[in-house]
């Protein structure tokens, strides 16, 4: 029975793919799909889809595909969190709070927030009792206080590079985000055996947590 695994294009996808490599399994079809949208591997024990983060969890969502290979950023930002079955100790960066170097969270009146995860950056204030306005922005959320937009931003960052080299200073570290495997409840129930020897398989690749 063939399992349909939606995968984040991007690094996300670069990632599992060495993964895949580890299984043993041929990636060369990934590797080399050039405008392809549908991949098949291991004799259509396989059948993978790219797409972005985001609709990887709409495609889950509605059934049309049995496994999701997505950023933890996604999953908590659309609350779906409980989809998870496997961390794969890839993609690892993290949430935080950053701003211009003379910016003060307690200095007199409301902060207004630039980020890509409203949902994220609304409950990280409210855990702080702080009420704050968020403005989404889907480019680069950098710019945002650098051109007065906003008072700070809430991002990701592996490297703190973009950061820096904006001048820009981290204020808070948020929830650390990396690479999961997340399943359709459905096709757990249809497709059990399958999806969780994929698991199993995969489980035994995954780095050491550094």
């Amino acid at each position: 029975m063939t399992l349909k695994i939606a995968l984040t294009k991007g690094r996300v996808e670069r990632q599992f793919v060495e993964l895949l490599d580890k299984m043993n399994i041929d990636t060369a079809p990934l590797k080399n799909k050039q405008r392809k949208l549908q991949i098949s591997l291991a004799r259509d024990r396989y059948e993978f889809i790219l797409a972005k983060g985001p609709d990887v969890m709409t495609y889950l969502s509605n059934g049309v595909m049995d496994i999701g290979i997505v950023g933890s950023d996604i999953l908590m930002e659309q609350d779906l969190e409980a989809f998870e079955l496997l961390d794969l100790n890839v993609g690892k960066c993290q949430f935080i709070l950053a701003s211009t170097t003379d910016f003060n969270m307690q200095s007199p009146g409301r902060k207004v927030i630039g980020t890509k995860y409203p949902k994220i950056a609304q409950k990280y204030f409210a855990s702080q009792g702080q009420d704050v306005e968020i403005i989404k922005i889907e480019g680069s959320v950098e710019l945002a206080p650098l051109i007065g937009l906003a008072d700070a931003i809430v991002d990701i960052t592996e490297t703190g590079t973009t950061l820096r080299e904006n001048n820009l200073k981290i204020y808070a570290w948020l929830p650390k985000v990396s690479t999961r495997l997340v399943a359709n409840p459905l096709s757990l129930k249809q497709k059990k055996a399958e999806i969780f020897n994929f698991v199993d398989e995969l489980a035994k690749v995954i780095p050491s947590e550094k």
